[in-house]
């Protein structure tokens, strides 16, 4: 059986509503700030696996918010703040003959911005609802060092959302499609997360992610950027894990959370983890 490894994906959110099929009553809200801390890695999941040229550590500060138009339509924003090192080599370059020798360096900058709007459309039994989410492209690429904090694209994707309230727990999943500019491959999405309370104020969550791009795109990126694999080309996962909510009150509460994969293409190899603040109101 192929060992399970834990992974960083650059895509990893705790937010508890991000994809999910509920929506927020008209001008009620919801703002959570987050931070993810990615330690070193060096081995990118590849067919085969491949090392980075030089030690990569990832981290992210992330605020994201919704707010209810109506009782049926929710607007939401993601803003991430990256922060990436690029630090000694992974092994002897006089070893090797490589085509491009990155530097050390740091990036600390914008991600690629997202918006959008989420509309509930039958809410009785299940709850099912579409949802559009924009990706601008305000990363940036610093050559030298190969690190790029996110697409060098505008990104489109619209999801199905399906879920439904079991009382102390719920089920929610999401199917839908990246669709990417500036020639990068798009990709196909699916995933789900399963809840419940324990006790009064904890609640457990296990959730799947599946990614799998079409291959479809062929943009051509600096060599220095696939030393590092920051935000490449036909970038794939199917990832699991567990996250765990606290509320404090009514309005406020933590979060925390952690993922494994069972298979990857253009991702790191790294354990991660996210820890977060919301405010309801």
């Amino acid at each position: 059986m192929k060992q399970v490894t834990t992974i960083l994906l650059v895509f990893f959110s705790l937010s508890f509503f991000a994809q999910s099929p509920w929506t927020k009553k008209k001008n009620e809200g919801y703002v959570q700030l987050s931070f993810s801390l990615i330690p070193t890695y060096s081995t990118i999941f590849g067919n085969p696996d491949y090392d980075t040229q030089r030690e990569i550590s990832d981290n992210t500060l992330q605020l994201y918010g919704e707010f209810g138009l109506n009782d049926k339509t929710t607007l939401f924003a993601n803003v991430p703040f990256k922060m990436l090192k690029s630090g000694d080599f992974t092994e002897d370059m006089s070893l090797v003959l490589p085509l491009v020798l990155t530097t050390e360096g740091t990036k600390n900058t914008l991600g690629n911005i997202q918006f959008g709007v989420k509309h509930n459309f039958y809410s009785k039994n299940w709850i099912l609802s579409g949802q559009i989410g924009v990706e601008a492209n305000t990363g940036s690429f610093d050559q030298p060092s190969g690190l790029r904090t996110g697409y060098d694209a505008w990104t489109f994707t619209p999801l199905f959302l399906a879920g439904k309230s079991l009382g102390n727990s719920y089920f929610q999943s999401f199917v839908g499609f990246d669709v990417r500019t500036n020639d990068y491959s798009s990709n196909f999405k699916i995933g789900g997360e399963y809840g419940g309370k324990i006790g009064k104020d904890l609640w457990l969550i296990g959730f799947i992610d599946i990614v799998k791009s079409f291959e479809n795109g062929d943009v051509i990126l600096p060599t220095s950027n696939s030393y590092t694999a920051t935000y490449v080309n036909d970038q794939e996962y199917g990832a699991f894990g567990a996250k765990f909510i606290y509320e404090f009150s009514d309005k406020y509460g933590i979060n925390a959370g952690f993922g494994g994969a069972f298979f990857g293409n253009n991702v790191a190899k790294a354990p991660a983890l996210s820890f977060g603040l919301y405010h309801k109101f």
